[in-house]
């Protein structure tokens, strides 16, 4: 299913806007601390060096952003997880879903994009209100293997320090919270199953999310929306 969100709306901060008219203001990071989050990440770029982005979640299947490459990658000293609580993309306050972050420990298979040298800003801007929403992911830059090259790419970690860290849930819970929660970019459902297909169409085994993937739409089937 096509996500509720598109690149219109995040090039005009419509789903913080949004999160603000609905009152919920206080889960956002403030204007002023994305914009110097993307800048204190940028700061320790070489200049004149290529700027790539390591996508693991749904990055892989709705990039929303204009590139000049896309490579399936690996990165080593962490793996993807659903370890973050969603209370505006993926669920409500009331009602939070899961998204994907990356953790430290084992390793991750995903997908580079390499951005425009001479638009790269813009395309990190729309970036970091997607991901930057409320304060629980961490940029950082890691080595992304990329065909026997390596490179240095922006990815996002979790933060396990703020509250909307998950810590490790099991199946059964995770299936459970992904068939009820729903939020502006759409269900967390759909993300978890989008992603699993996105990882399929790229080559990518992800047998643990595959299984997930099989349990949501079981469930789906079994326990239909009314």
């Amino acid at each position: 299913m096509k996500s509720k969100v598109d690149r219109s709306v995040l090039e005009k901060d419509g789903v913080r806007q949004g999160v603000r008219d609905a009152g919920h203001g206080h889960l956002l990071m403030s204007d002023e601390d994305v914009a110097a989050s993307l800048a204190s990440t940028l700061a320790t770029h070489p200049k004149g060096k290529p700027i790539w982005v390591f996508g693991y979640g749904s990055l892989i299947w709705n990039p929303l952003l204009e590139y000049a490459e896309r490579c399936r990658a690996r990165v080593r000293g962490y793996h993807r997880g659903f370890y973050i609580w969603s209370k505006i993309n993926r669920g409500t306050p009331e009602i939070p879903g899961l998204v994907l972050a990356l953790d430290s420990g084992g390793s991750c298979q995903g997908v580079a994009y390499r951005m425009h040298d001479d638009r790269f800003a813009a395309e990190l801007a729309i970036l970091w209100r997607r991901e930057m929403v409320a304060g629980t992911y961490m940029p950082k830059w890691i080595n992304a293997d990329i065909g026997g090259e390596t490179v240095r790419a922006i990815s996002f970690v979790v933060n396990r320090a703020k509250p909307g860290y998950a810590g490790r849930l099991e199946d059964g819970q995770i299936v459970a919270i992904a068939c009820r929660a729903h939020g502006a970019y759409g269900s967390c459902a759909d993300y978890l199953i989008n992603t699993a297909k996105g990882l399929e169409a790229a080559g990518i085994a992800d047998p643990r999310l595959s299984r997930l993937a099989k349990l949501v739409a079981q469930m789906r089937v079994e326990t239909p929306e009314s």
